[in-house]
């Protein structure tokens, strides 16, 4: 039975995506206090490969909270040391590997995230080491089409934080009142709005070395379209994926350089940051007359303009 292009491990493909932000911080830089990432030369918002793949990580994991299926516990989770992950692969009730290359293979085939975006495993103990995996998806940084004007906005809360500053404010005492307060102020950091572009890529060689199945891609494609909707925070309220378009080679090295296949999604920058909403930027072209021979695409997600 044939799968759909894009469902292929066998074939490598390259893909492009956009990300549009609402009043939302896409994407906080913790060395600037939480502020959306920009470059300081343009202007333009930038989100980290690391953010998306968080995203779609905590996604696949819902899904196996949902309906578990062996293979698919995620590696790098919150709350879970790293070291102890290695351990679970020598240990005589789980993976019980062996050396490090049994481990490596248990490793890869009971965590979606080691076999798709790789992990360096040589952490820990020496004799409960899983070496590196290279993995077959990389996705890069997304940034902006049209420079980005972040907002530092303040907020109050009704109540302080520390109870002996409510009882100081409430002592009937004026000396002891001045050491009180009945609120606390905060500060909430968004972009008005921004479209990001991103891209990534799929290598089926690497896909074949840590044994990535047609299951893996539907997965990893479904948590793509949906981590938006199930990362909603006061920070992220708005943000929605606007298109995603995958090109599928029909080979495992590729018929055209990704780059030519990538210019196909053409967005028109408006030279400023003017813009408030998707429709400000018209049409998103897709230049699908111009595919190379051997290249397919595939469009997943599109929001009728």
């Amino acid at each position: 039975m044939s799968v759909a292009p894009h469902l292929d491990p066998t074939r490598k493909h390259d893909f492009a995506f956009l990300v549009d932000c609402l009043d939302s911080n896409p994407n906080g830089d913790p060395d600037n206090g939480g502020m959306p990432r920009t470059d300081p030369i343009t202007g333009q918002g930038l989100i980290t490969d690391v953010a998306i793949k968080r995203k779609i990580r905590n996604t696949v994991a819902m899904f196996n909270e949902h309906e578990r299926r062996p293979g698919y516990e995620i590696y790098v989770e919150a709350g879970v040391a790293l070291n102890a992950q290695h351990e679970r692969a020598y240990a005589a009730d789980q993976g019980n590997a062996t050396d490090k290359k049994s481990a490596q293979a248990w490793m890869c085939q009971n965590f979606f995230d080691v076999r798709m975006f790789g992990a360096v495993m040589s952490t820990g103990k020496k004799d409960k080491q899983a070496g590196r995996v290279q993995g077959p998806v990389q996705i890069g940084f997304s940034r902006s089409i049209d420079p980005v004007t972040p907002f530092d906005i303040g907020i109050t809360r009704v109540t302080p934080t520390k109870q002996e500053d409510v009882d100081a404010w409430n002592d009937p005492d004026p000396k002891k009142t001045e050491g009180g307060k009945e609120t606390e102020m905060g500060s909430k950091h968004i972009v008005p709005y921004g479209l990001y572009r991103g891209a990534g890529h799929f290598s089926a060689p690497l896909a074949a070395r840590t044994g990535v199945t047609s299951d893996d891609l539907a997965t990893f494609w479904r948590a793509f379209t949906l981590m938006f909707d199930h990362d909603r925070a006061a920070a992220r309220a708005n943000m929605a994926l606007r298109g995603l378009y995958v090109f599928t080679h029909e080979d495992a090295f590729g018929r055209a350089p990704a780059h030519t296949l990538l210019d196909l999604v053409a967005v028109k920058p408006l030279g400023d940051a003017s813009a408030r909403s998707f429709t400000d930027y018209g049409t998103v072209e897709i230049h699908d007359a111009d595919l190379p021979a051997g290249v397919t695409l595939t469009t997943l997600r599109t929001i009728a303009q």
